[in-house]
């Protein structure tokens, strides 16, 4: 009787564990959705399985989908709007909106950015770099991911994902380009250097004129006041002359002659037609007077 049991028990016990050796759990860890798929039943559960430890038969599975923020960078070769070539290194940040695992998983497949991310995301980073000289791209780099996120977003929407933020983490040329732009720059520094100095020639040519005619118009007035003086002086002496010439009578002249002290007077008759001797002593002076003279 009692072996009977014991087989009884034996039967029993065995399938039991063996039934529990074969069930299987599948935890599900924070930060992350998980979906039942039940081949042999209903497929694959449209309720996605929050965090937890989830028991299931062997013949189903739980796939998971790690619904934090994720980031992927790529490096990308564009050419810029003087076809110039671009070394880009882009950096999206992104993650799977997590009510929506399970539509993401029917249409896409977790792969989903291998498949729809990445395309979009080259392709948006090469037509926004098209926009932007070569030059122009290192200092416009946020303006250009701020462009890049909103094409990503357009180009992604109703994809059940959600894009954080796009950024530029390098900008690289390569060495032929490099070379070029350091030779450019020098040719400009050196028109630069050349412009300058012919500024500053043509400002010290301009003080040149400027003291230049300064002096000459000092010299001018100089000159006009000269004459402007010579003019009155000479005008002065006109009139002076013409005053000293109406004052000049035959009787005045007759009166200085008599009152210089080397002068002799001699008394003559009136109406007498005879020359006066003036200064008999000095054989070297003699005049004449008129016949008309008056004797004082």
């Amino acid at each position: 009787m009692s072996r009977r049991i014991s087989h009884t028990v034996i039967v029993l016990v065995i399938p039991l564990l063996l039934l529990t050796s074969a069930c299987a759990g599948t935890s599900v860890q924070p930060g992350q959705r998980g979906l039942m798929w039940r081949p042999f039943s209903e497929g694959l559960s449209t309720e996605p399985l929050k965090d937890g430890f989830y028991w299931r038969a062997p013949w189903n599975d739980i796939y998971l989908y790690d619904v934090r923020w994720q980031s992927y960078t790529e490096n990308v070769d564009a050419l810029s709007a003087d076809d110039l070539q671009v070394l880009v290194k882009a950096a999206i940040i992104l993650k799977p909106i997590p009510e929506e695992v399970y539509f993401l998983a029917h249409e896409v497949g977790s792969d989903f950015y291998m498949r729809i991310v990445k395309p979009e995301f080259l392709a948006a980073v090469r037509s926004v770099v098209s926009g932007y000289n070569m030059v122009t791209v290192p200092e416009k780099s946020a303006e250009i991911a701020s462009k890049v996120q909103a094409v990503v977003v357009d180009k992604l929407k109703g994809r059940h994902l959600a894009i954080q933020s796009v950024a530029l983490a390098d900008v690289d040329f390569p060495q032929v380009v490099l070379s070029a732009i350091e030779q450019k720059q020098a040719k400009e520094q050196e028109k630069e250097q050349k412009e300058f100095e012919l500024t500053i020639a043509s400002k010290d040519a301009e003080i040149a004129r400027t003291r230049a005619k300064g002096e000459g118009d000092s010299i001018r007035i100089r000159a006009e006041g000269e004459a402007e003086g010579m003019r009155i002086r000479a005008i002065g002496q006109a009139k002076a002359q013409e005053t000293i010439t109406k004052t000049l009578t035959p009787d005045y002249l007759r009166y200085k002659l008599y009152e210089s002290p080397n002068s002799k007077m001699v008394l003559l008759p009136d109406n007498l037609n005879v020359p006066i001797l003036v200064n008999p002593g000095n054989e070297q002076t003699h005049q004449l007077l008129p016949a008309d003279s008056h004797t004082r």
